[in-house]
């Protein structure tokens, strides 16, 4: 679901809709000057800061501990200046170095470990760890290079003032004086640190998110006309905006080097363990020999992990050692799933369960959205339109179906309007002290759906167990839910500050216009299509005429960021000095006071950005307390680094827009990176109107990433893929396809959740030293072995694709089994009619199918398998297959099937106790030659049971009827 900032024009600020101006529209310039209390005077400039002398230093072969001591006069540029830092500096793994500098005396904000668990205790030799640190003691600099690259080569990462450009160098960003780089001296202050590194000029650097970057996957770094990146670390309720911070928080970044000369590429990763509100910023300075990364941080401390490397995948797998391995997802949660906000009662939500079926188009999952709640309230269901006993039948059937159902949980707890309001989950929160309050001890009361709101603190020590009872209640009342969905855990409120302290709690109305209410109608389209012209039927044509023109969108939603918009005059803890370039201004604006109060006293200036993390991990251990020994399936909206162990993501609240198709692709790569990788968007578009070409081809392309729901906005067109009979058989092809691949899905999860290996890979991911790779992002890869070429654009029935390997690799359709014919290195131009998207098989590849895909994925797990082949042009293929019960938790007995392929004959493995009860009915080898006859086992197979393609140079051997507990031999001759 939403948070009222998604509707454009009428709420920017919630100042708005209430029809006063906000009041932080003036930008703050970083050459300003103001008075602080106590008369104490900012600079607002870091040119005078005096850097740091490392002293007292104690190496081991291990790393080094040492204090840095302020170099001279403090500058307090934006706060006081820590004149005593500790710097430790530890080799932790032969692929990780960890680097902490933070102040003596303990006393700024650090993430606590019952929140992030850091990775176990562990050293490691420096004299043979892949990476080496190197320091300057006075002014102290440090820099981390390769080890096996010596001392010439570039660094890794570099704060030496002398390996960066000359200070002061003018606002990057005209008009923003808070891009202007003053100096590059490391500073440490209570309210504000900066640190900077080079990068390579033009540097390749993914990561740095949550964010939708108009620049795509690969993050600009500027120069070539750009302005560069600032990545602001704030997490917001904010309708998916371009290049504006939004929901999660990840301070992770890859950087990937290739060597034009040895023709070798290199990745390495950095990330920031730091909750604190910052600025991160990626820039080329005008006429500078090097690109640039800056931290800007208003608390907390530097606390770095850098890890080698050196490919991609590897990058991605040790940073899951950092941040914990991702969830384990439930086999059935790889199914499609269905909502939006707008199912107004049980009837009118069972009725999409039947036309899904009645369609022939699979539906795994049901969900409603908040018309579910009774008075828009957590934890319970309308009496009239979504009474619990009916709820609970619509569920039970559901189930009998093999079929699941999921509810949404907001944020925020309604707060008591009387004494005769009786909502328990509110009474008895407030008595357990659970919820979060003002700096005076009493509540904080802000304002969502329900009117005014409250909001669980999870620092308290009853929230745990009040959480787990809601839950548990709201499922006895007959809401038998399979999994949860979180939202609005940025945290979200709609007004500022405490709002609802000594207000009439009876207003429960919010204050903005729903979509699709009398005078907020939902009047958008995608690009090309005209409403007014063709009618609001979405449809592809109207009266035989082509609805998409040659239109302009009016993209309001779609513009960049206004710089500057990080508006906060005043000091501490509700106006930092520094000014993060917060997309809402202040950052309590649309989100909690940053002076709320947190148990252990704790700020929520602190820590706002993990607010949907820790909701995350109490709701993960809510419903394994429910649910004993069974996967909790959760998607939520915030998360933080390590939200991966507990929950899957959606991408927010997107457009119904041929830009949003296309950034759905660098949502899900981002969110690899992040180690999140069950991931995807609002498929057709959650704002504004889809139409039919649209929802065509965006049902077919989220068939082929990891979370695959369709799900649009109160007063939208509706757009379930029954709605055109164009969308309804692309999604039934689509997702054949999907059903069919689910034992790949599932083994590349299974790689996820036990070393670290992202099941979505960007394509220079598997071929990391071909640079035409490295900025494409319409294009993306399952695993290693499915090549996905969508379209991205309306109206054509082509699309440009480029196909990786340099013509040392072999792609076969997936549909034709036919070579394709490409020119190495560049676009080849393919045939995509409307229904067909391209999906193309790699060679040397082995993947194990469900050879009957049926409606529901458990109906889909009872039929036989069939297994794909495609060979390299040696003859060689390998591919695995992990089986298990697909719902436990932690995973029982379990099997891994492979499959070996190499100069006629297939080799199968068994290993594991899991017993495999489906067969391998056929086997479908590509890339061979005719053979005179085929033998399983040692025995020859008849010759009706097998058939020989020449054109395809295609082998198909049929009811084979083999068990998958046992290894097998096929040989060909």
């Amino acid at each position: 679901m939403l948070g009222s900032g998604v509707f454009v024009g009428l709420l920017l600020f919630s100042g708005y809709a209430l029809g006063r101006a906000p009041s932080n529209l003036e930008k703050k310039l970083i050459g300003d000057s103001f008075v602080l209390e106590g008369n104490q005077s900012r600079s607002m400039n870091v040119s005078s800061c005096p850097g740091y002398t490392l002293t007292n230093l104690q190496e081991s072969s291990t790393g080094l501990t040492a204090h840095l001591d302020l170099a001279g006069p403090a500058c307090n540029a934006f706060g006081n200046d820590i004149a005593n830092l500790t710097i430790e500096v530890t080799y932790e793994t032969q692929t990780r170095l960890h680097v902490n500098i933070y102040d003596t005396a303990n006393a700024q904000f650090t993430l606590p470990a019952s929140v992030f668990a850091p990775p176990p205790p562990s050293t490691f030799p420096s004299s043979t760890s892949d990476l080496k640190f190197n320091y300057n003691p006075s002014p102290f600099a440090f820099w981390i290079t390769r080890s096996d690259e010596g001392s010439d080569s570039v660094p890794l990462f570099d704060t030496r003032i002398s390996s960066l450009p000359k200070t002061p160098i003018a606002p990057i960003v005209a008009g923003d004086e808070s891009t202007a780089l003053d100096g590059f001296e490391l500073v440490f202050e209570d309210q504000y640190l900066q640190l900077t590194s080079t990068l390579p000029l033009d540097a390749n650097v993914y990561g740095l998110g949550e964010v939708v970057a108009s620049s795509g996957f690969r993050r600009d770094v500027g120069g070539n006309g750009t302005n560069g990146t600032i990545q602001t670390m704030w997490a917001r309720d904010i309708a998916d905006p371009i290049d504006q911070n939004e929901y999660g928080i990840h301070p992770i970044y890859m950087e990937h080097r290739y060597n034009t000369t040895t023709g070798m590429s290199k990745s390495h990763g950095v990330f920031l363990k730091s909750a604190s509100g910052s600025d991160i910023l990626l820039v080329t300075p005008p006429s500078s020999l090097t690109s640039l990364i800056q931290y800007r941080m208003i608390g907390g401390t530097l606390d770095f992990y850098f890890i080698s490397g050196p490919t991609p995948k590897q990058v991605v797998e040790q940073y899951g050692e950092i941040v914990g391995l991702s969830t384990w997802i439930p086999y059935w949660g790889f199914g499609f799933h269905l909502c939006r906000w707008g199912y107004t009662n049980v009837s009118q939500t069972r009725e999409q369960v039947v036309n899904m079926r009645n369609a022939g188009i699979p539906l795994e999952v049901m969900w409603n959205d908040i018309d579910l709640y009774h008075a828009v309230r957590d934890f319970t269901s309308d009496p009239v339109s979504f009474p619990g006993d009916e709820m609970r039948a619509f569920i039970e059937e559901l189930a009998a179906n093999n079929q699941h159902y999921i509810p949404i949980v907001d944020a925020a707890v309604a707060k008591q309007v009387n004494s005769t309001d009786l909502y328990y989950p509110y009474i008895s929160g407030a008595e357990q002290q659970v919820f979060i309050k003002n700096p005076d001890g009493s509540e904080y009361i802000g304002q969502v759906w329900p009117g005014y709101t409250v909001f669980p603190d999870w620092f308290a020590s009853n929230t745990q167990q009040w959480w787990t009872q809601a839950l548990k209640n709201w499922s006895a009342m007959g809401i038998e839910f399979s999994g949860i969905w979180l939202d609005m855990n940025e945290a979200s409120s709609f007004c500022d500050g405490s709002c609802g302290t000594g207000a009439n709690l009876t207003n429960t109305s919010v204050p903005f216009l729903l979509p699709g209410a009398p005078g907020n109608p939902v009047t958008d389209y995608p690009e090309c299509y005209n409403a007014t012209i063709s009618g609001p039927s979405g449809n592809i044509t109207v009266n035989g005429t082509l609805t998409c023109g040659a239109i302009a969108s009016s993209g309001s939603s779609m513009r960049k960021r206004g710089v500057g918009a990080g508006d906060e005059p005043g000091v501490d803890l509700n106006t930092p000095p520094y000014a993060i370039h917060n997309g809402n201004g202040r950052l309590s604006i649309h989100a909690l006071a940053t002076n709320a109060t947190h148990a252990g006293g704790y700020a929520e200036l602190d820590v706002h950005n993990l607010w949907g993390l820790m909701e995350e991990m109490a709701t993960n251990a809510a419903l394994r307390e429910i649910y004993p020994g069974k996967r909790p399936f959760m998607i939520s909206r915030s998360t933080f680094a390590s939200a991966g162990k507990w929950t899957g993501h959606w991408l927010g609240d997107n457009y119904s827009k041929w830009q949003y198709m296309y950034f759905n692709i660098q949502g899900v790569l981002q969110f690899q990176l992040f180690h999140i990788p069950f991931v995807g968007a609002d498929t057709c578009g959650f704002n504004d109107n889809t139409d039919e070409e649209l929802c065509n081809r965006w049902m077919q392309m989220s068939a082929f990433v990891p979370f695959y729901r369709n799900h649009n906005i109160l007063g939208a067109i509706s757009q379930e893929p029954y709605r055109w009979d164009s969308v309804a058989n692309a999604s039934r092809t689509a997702i054949s396809i999907r059903y069919s691949l689910l034992p790949y899905w599932y083994t590349l999860f299974a790689n996820a959740s036990t070393l670290g290996t992202p099941p979505v890979r960007a394509l220079f991911f598997e071929f990391p030293t071909e640079p035409e790779l490295f900025g494409v992002d319409r294009q993306f890869m399952v695993g290693s072995d499915i090549l996905v070429t969508p379209v991205l654009t309306p109206n054509v029935s082509t699309v440009d694709g480029i196909f990786p390997g340099r013509g040392q690799v072999v792609w076969r359709d997936w549909y034709t089994h036919e070579v394709v014919n490409a020119n190495p290195g560049v676009n080849t131009t393919l045939s995509a009619p409307l229904g067909h998207i391209n999906v193309h098989i790699r060679d040397g590849s082995a993947i194990l199918l469900h050879s009957a895909p049926a409606y529901t994925v458990e109906e889909t797990r009872q039929g036989p398998y069939s297994l794909l082949v495609s060979q390299a042009s040696d003859g060689s293929a390998f591919g695995t297959a992990y089986m298990d019960d697909g719902v436990s938790l932690p995973p029982g007995a379990n099997k891994t099937v492979t499959f070996d392929a190499c100069k006629g004959q297939l080799k199968i493995g068994s290993q594991g106790d899991f017993n495999v009860a489906q067969t391998l009915d056929s086997v479908t080898i590509l890339g061979t030659s005719a053979p005179q006859a085929v033998m399983v086992a040692g025995s020859l197979v008849a010759g009706s049971q097998w058939a020989y393609t020449d054109g395809l140079q295609k082998l198909v051997i049929q009811g084979l009827n083999l068990d998958l507990n046992q290894a097998t031999m096929i040989s060909w001759e």
